[in-house]
């Protein structure tokens, strides 16, 4: 007999179940795969700016991990995994740039000399003697990151080194992400007995101390690569523009809606959709799981994507982290052309991207504000302009080619204290046939999200079966 799959989300969750499953139950099955939007692949996002192609959603993978790297390679596409360069990012505070601090775990410092120049004095002297103070830490709990440290190192940690290197990868602030969610090799040190923070982040540090190699890796011809394999491996059809309205459960599957569309009943469901969509659907049938998927907040952001002449000269950094005391609009740049060396050194356009939003500030819709996307870029090149200038570079706004804002709303879960937490029991509590993937479950990173993915195709598999 042969067996339907309905997949909802076409970003890189949905677009991994759909080749899990498809390696898994063979030609025969029907799998179906829609998505609201007009593109496939959800964050990852390669686009045209200034004759470059370029990624303007995510833009890398930790090759540390497992998922990413080891579905790159099943695909047949390893020879395209390339490294960063040896520049380092720097951190924007004081109307200057500092070094990164290093060593550090998620821009928690391992000591007060890795921030000094950076952090206020009176928090360098609360660091220097945090290893003597007794640390209040309950086995269990799992308070916001923002107000660990804020409590152990001071305020001006937080700002200019532990919150921005958390906002660029969760798009929310470190008080609004639990350091169980975000850190779980940190809590494990503080469950454990660790007697300071300083301690928890040196074993933290000394447990990592032989890895080699780099952290991150890219693909040459951006994330559409991979997008392009997995539908091409999983032998689907993807319907773009296709927004699913209802999941209804029956005695042996699902029956789907597509809005304008008479509703088709499948074997088994997987919604591949953030947390809150999920939520929305299943909320008549199934109001605990629907409710505490409804209940995750959601931080929107902006990303600007700047092509400038080719030449062009830029701060000897791969990008700058802005701290959130700094003054900047700007929540972060990336030096993409410094950064990724198959993105320099070929006569085309020099390329760097803005971050703009984060969750509890995000940038206006153009409902609320119909000039917003213009406004944004000129605060993108504004705030370029004087990070050059403090570096001593000439202002590279007098050197654009191209300028594209893409827009993330909603993009990710926010990790707040608890989160796994009740992840994990709304994946107890699912109901049969119907399995959750996404960025709401097991982290935001792309190999969380492949990982979550397949973990999903095979609850999916063992309950067809």
């Amino acid at each position: 007999m042969t067996r339907r799959i309905a997949i909802v989300g076409g970003g890189i969750s949905g677009l991994t179940a759909a080749y899990r499953l498809r390696r898994a139950l063979g030609d025969d099955t029907e799998i179906d795969l829609f998505d609201s939007g007009a593109h496939m692949g959800g964050l990852l996002r390669t686009a045209d700016v200034g004759g470059r192609m370029v990624d303007v959603g995510a833009e890398a993978f930790v090759v540390r991990r497992p998922e990413a790297l080891g579905l790159v390679r099943e695909l047949g596409l390893e020879d395209r995994i390339v490294s960063p360069t040896a520049r380092r990012p720097a951190v924007w505070s004081d109307d200057r740039l500092h070094p990164l601090p290093a060593p550090a775990v998620m821009g928690i410092p391992a000591s007060a000399e890795v921030v000094a120049g950076l952090a206020d004095a009176g928090d360098l002297a609360r660091m220097a003697d945090e290893a003597d103070r007794p640390l209040s830490w309950r086995v269990g709990e799992d308070r916001s990151i923002g107000d660990l440290v804020a409590d152990r190192f001071g305020p001006s940690v937080v700002a200019r080194s532990v919150d921005p290197m958390l906002g660029g990868v969760y798009a929310s602030l470190s008080r609004d992400i639990g350091v169980r969610e975000a850190v779980p090799a940190l809590v494990d040190q503080l469950d454990g007995g660790a007697a300071s923070l300083t301690a928890a982040v040196d074993a933290v540090q000394a447990a990592g101390a032989g890895a080699t190699g780099p952290v991150f890796g890219t693909l040459v011809g951006g994330y559409r690569v991979l997008v392009d394999a997995l539908i091409a491996s999983a032998g689907i059809v993807p319907r773009a523009g296709a927004t699913v309205n209802s999941v209804h459960e029956r005695a042996d599957g699902w029956t789907v809606g597509v809005c304008d569309e008479t509703p088709v009943d499948y074997d088994g469901v997987v919604l591949a959709v953030p947390a809150g969509v999920a939520g929305a659907l299943l909320s008549e049938e199934h109001p605990d799981v629907g409710g505490a998927l409804c209940d995750v907040p959601r931080a929107s952001s902006m990303v600007v994507s700047i092509a400038l002449e080719p030449g062009t000269p830029l701060p000897d950094h791969s990008g700058v982290l802005v701290a959130t005391d700094a003054g900047l609009r700007a929540k972060a740049f990336t030096f993409s052309s410094q950064k990724w060396a198959h993105l320099s050194g070929d006569g085309g356009p020099v390329s760097v991207r803005a971050s703009f939003g984060r969750y509890g500030a995000p940038v206006p819709t153009p409902a609320e504000e119909p000039e917003v996307d213009q406004r944004i870029r000129v605060q993108a090149c504004e705030d370029l302009d004087r990070v050059c200038a403090a570096a001593g570079v000439e202002a590279p706004s007098r050197r654009i080619l191209d300028v594209e804002t893409y827009r993330w709303n909603g993009g990710l879960p926010v990790y707040r204290p608890g989160h796994l937490a009740a992840m994990s029991t709304v994946q107890r509590a699912r109901p049969r046939r119907l399995v959750l993937a996404g960025s709401a479950y097991a982290g935001v990173g792309v190999p969380a999200c492949i990982g979550q993915a397949g973990r999903a195709a095979a609850d999916l598999i063992d309950e067809l079966t």
